[in-house]
């Protein structure tokens, strides 16, 4: 694949846009991309191996990738306790060395990937930070600003305290106080990412925008898949997108989510729980572990066994997985069998890792904090 690919690939849902993209590459300008990540609660399949996936995309695009653990931001949004010193623990212990063995696990290089502490950054520049926030600032409206924090997980109209109107121009200003011309981030970032496009002529270039794909929970019900079916059918994006960020993967529901050290117990009993409608494909969770996880870069047959005929059926491709979940061929519990299995199997460096070795630390560190919204 050449860059384009590579960058465009799932689950990359957009890019902001192509052309400059193109346009970039071509005069030879060298990619600097960036993600960002609040400190919260323990890494879950979204977090970890969505993201990790487009980052080892970038790697191999030639791209130079920095994660950003953004402990200013997840002490405005009262993250670990709203306690800065736990946040900054966290940040250079459990969720730095989740983020690095997802990354391994997906086929990326830790160590091509340089790690930065929001605060780090901010003593370094100083005062130029705070001129990029407020610069930011000039150029945006309240009420965009008051739009945009849904980007937080929190929903429009919402009551926020000032500092949480705070968050948004800072989110904006780290891109250009890295110099970075590839922002990437979940399709929940969009909002962010679309100001640091509109005020980029302030800061003498535009970056471009990467979106992937947010991987939905498992435990979404009939109402809300439908609720957003509606708003899709309708066209309403707002709302679409609204809706798909209130179902997304979230440490918050842990019965809802996979997270990258989660037992091999556990594994099979949230996904023998899971929302997973039969014949129905779109937003469904199980099938969207399949599509993202289980089939991305797979190079052996994909294995589902009837469990009251003892029937093996073999799948090349998601597409062809799809097609017979359609058609009633697979059911929803022979199905999530097949995915738990492969889970454990992907999943198997971060158990042992968290769960047996040196990182058994990082976690019963993070046990001992009051997880927060």
């Amino acid at each position: 694949m050449d860059k384009i690919d590579l960058i465009q690939r799932p689950p990359t849902e957009e890019v902001l846009t192509i052309d400059r993209l193109k346009k970039y590459i071509e005069n030879g300008l060298e990619l600097r991309h960036y993600i960002g990540f609040e400190i919260s609660g323990f890494v879950h399949l979204g977090t970890g191996l969505i993201c990790m996936q487009k980052v080892a995309d970038f790697q191999k695009a030639g791209v130079k990738t920095t994660i950003f653990l953004a402990d200013h931001h997840s002490w405005i949004n009262r993250k670990l306790g709203g306690d800065l010193d736990t946040i900054r623990k966290i940040a250079g212990g459990y969720f730095k060395e989740a983020l690095k063995i997802s990354l391994k696990i997906v086929g990326g290089d830790p160590s091509k990937t340089e790690f930065i502490l929001g605060s780090r950054l901010y003593e370094k520049l100083g005062i130029e930070y705070l001129e990029n926030v407020i610069r930011v600032s000039m150029n945006t409206t309240l009420s965009r600003i008051r739009r945009s924090v849904t980007i937080m997980g929190r929903k429009m109209g919402e009551a926020v305290d000032f500092s949480q109107l705070l968050y948004v121009p800072m989110q904006v200003a780290d891109i250009f106080s890295l110099n970075v011309n590839l922002a990437h981030g979940g399709m929940d970032q969009r909002k962010a990412h679309v100001i640091a496009i509109d005020v980029g002529k302030e800061f003498g270039y535009k970056p471009i925008a990467v979106h992937n794909h947010l991987l939905i929970g498992m435990n979404i019900d009939s109402r809300s898949r439908e609720k957003i079916l509606e708003a899709k059918r309708s066209g309403n994006r707002e709302l679409f997108e609204e809706g798909v960020i209130d179902i997304k993967m979230s440490k918050s529901k842990p019965e809802g989510c996979i997270f990258i050290h989660d037992t091999v117990k556990d594994i099979r009993r949230k996904i023998l729980k899971a929302f997973c409608p039969m014949r129905e494909v779109e937003l469904n969770p199980i099938l969207e572990m399949a599509k993202y996880i289980v089939f991305r870069d797979r190079e052996t047959v994909f294995e589902v066994i009837n469990k009251k005929t003892g029937e093996k059926m073999c799948f090349q491709n998601y597409g062809e997985l799809e097609y017979s979940y359609r058609m009633g061929k697979v059911h929803p519990l022979d199905l999530k069998n097949a995915i738990s299995d492969e889970l454990i199997k992907i999943l198997k460096p971060a158990r042992k890792y968290f769960l047996e070795g040196s990182g058994q630390k990082y976690l019963e560190e993070m046990k001992l904090i009051k997880i927060t919204r």
